[in-house]
């Protein structure tokens, strides 16, 4: 069950960067959005423990969950000034080596063992979400230095997110507890970035639809997480870029390049080779 959680995860992350993405071609805020779906979330979270009284935060919970949310939300927000800055064919392989940063804490701070085929099998996964995202012959004008500073914080922030999330459930802090906390501490933060701004309906009808999909996916992740092997569920997490690839060709009318087909075939032997 935790494998097809971890599945269920990547599925809904894709979906969201999809939407994300489909935003970016009509000229909407993703800050905005990212703010409108992280409150819509947090009062879908708190509204449940409410009436089903499972909700109890703790200092712990709040803290942690905060802190997750705000690195959550940096990432994103460091990841969209970084193709901004420098050359998307670069960008996103870069910022999603991050998955490497949980895999090894799973095995060397958690304790985790990692036999040697499924070594192979996540380094072919991880190897492949960099394949997926290239995008060879990108063109235009690229400030250096600052995208390589939004790229090492969107490293380290998404890193985080995943080391912090394993060490939330290696704890014992509730799921409910957690994402509460989280959506709510990222909610604080990017209200204080977009203080200054009107309300836009395009960005709250489409973050709205976001904060489903992030419930349902973070739920499972924290699920996968709790019943699984952290090593394996990270890299199969990081195959959403698969998702937007397949979710581009049949929206977008993209064509799948032949080393994204590439791709594809090594994330599916990876994921074959963690379940030998």
């Amino acid at each position: 069950m935790w494998l097809a959680a971890s599945v269920f995860t990547a599925v809904c992350f894709g979906i969201n960067n999809t939407l994300l993405k489909w935003s970016t071609r009509h000229s909407m805020s993703k800050q905005h959005i990212q703010f409108y779906f992280y409150v819509v979330a947090f009062f879908i979270m708190a509204l449940y423990g409410w009436m089903t009284k499972s909700l109890h935060p703790s200092v712990a919970s709040i803290v942690l969950g905060a802190f997750i949310g705000i690195c959550n939300a940096t990432g994103n927000i460091q990841m969209s000034r970084a193709f901004e800055k420098g050359p998307a064919s670069l960008t996103a392989p870069l910022i999603a080596v991050n998955a490497i940063f949980p895999v090894l804490a799973a095995g060397m701070v958690f304790g985790e063992h990692i036999p040697l085929l499924h070594w192979i099998g996540v380094l072919c996964m991880l190897c492949s979400a960099a394949i997926i995202q290239y995008t060879p012959k990108a063109k235009g004008n690229y400030e250096y230095i600052p995208w390589l500073i939004h790229i090492g914080m969107a490293i380290v922030s998404f890193g985080a997110v995943g080391v912090l999330m394993k060490w939330c459930s290696v704890i014992g802090i509730g799921s409910l507890d957690l994402l509460t906390a989280m959506y709510g501490g990222g909610g604080m933060y990017l209200f204080w970035n977009c203080r200054n701004t009107m309300i836009q309906k395009r960005e709250l009808r489409l973050g709205t639809a976001v904060a489903l999909f992030s419930v349902i996916g973070f739920s499972c992740y924290l699920y996968a997480l709790n019943q699984g092997v952290a090593s394996i569920v990270f890299p199969i997490v990081s195959l959403n870029c698969l998702v937007v690839v397949v979710l581009g060709c049949y929206l977008f009318k993209e064509k799948l390049k032949s080393y994204q087909l590439i791709g594809i075939i090594t994330a599916l032997f990876g994921l074959i080779l963690t379940k030998l």
